[in-house]
């Protein structure tokens, strides 16, 4: 735990509770932090859990694909939690880790595709203040992709980014997650990325 969370942590108590510390504990080896913010409203907690529960079923897009765009939103809005977390699951799902190192440095990297490139642009287009998202860029991706997959790859970099500023916002920052898994440290862009 960091202890540094704007909003301090509160107890998790109850049957939920119980249900959900059980639940991190399996999946994350202990229970991170942000759920003891969130705990401070439950209907928010449910409905963030819920809703990246459910996407987990969604597979009209290929799953590095959007780990990768997840992370690529989280770096650009500096969500370090939300880097560890997503390098720590790639870890467990099988995902090339590689490449999920990579990420935050994905414009100077030279292990991604021509397709995952346009991923990474499309995810840091989205995630601007207002949007920077073009036809020439939507165009290349609903060719490569088809539109299923591009709705839903566009929903999942919405989701990421509603999650990385909450995360952000709050203080919730990285625990460890992917250095518990023995995994090297995520790559740092140069000064010289754009």
């Amino acid at each position: 735990m960091t202890g540094n969370t704007r909003i301090p942590t509160t107890e998790i108590t109850g049957v939920y509770g119980a249900v959900l510390k059980r639940f991190s504990r399996k999946m994350f080896g202990d229970v991170p932090e942000g759920i003891g913010v969130l705990w401070h409203n439950r209907p928010v907690l449910k409905a963030s859990m819920g809703l990246g529960q459910k996407s987990t079923k969604w597979n009209a897009c290929d799953k590095d694909l959007k780990t990768y765009a997840h992370m690529a939103v989280a770096s650009l809005i500096g969500c370090s939690f939300c880097l560890d977390l997503g390098y720590f699951q790639a870890h467990n799902e099988g995902l090339d880790v590689a490449k999920a190192r990579e990420v935050p440095r994905w414009r100077e990297s030279d292990v991604f595709t021509p397709l995952e490139r346009d991923v990474f642009e499309y995810a840091e287009a989205m995630s601007q203040t207002p949007p920077t998202v073009t036809d020439e860029l939507s165009a290349r991706l609903l060719e490569q992709l088809g539109a299923p997959a591009m709705v839903e790859l566009t929903a999942i970099i919405a989701m990421a980014g509603m999650s990385a500023r909450m995360n952000v916002a709050l203080g919730i920052e990285a625990e460890g997650l992917s250095a518990a898994c023995g995994l090297a440290p995520l790559a740092q862009p140069s000064s010289r990325a754009a």
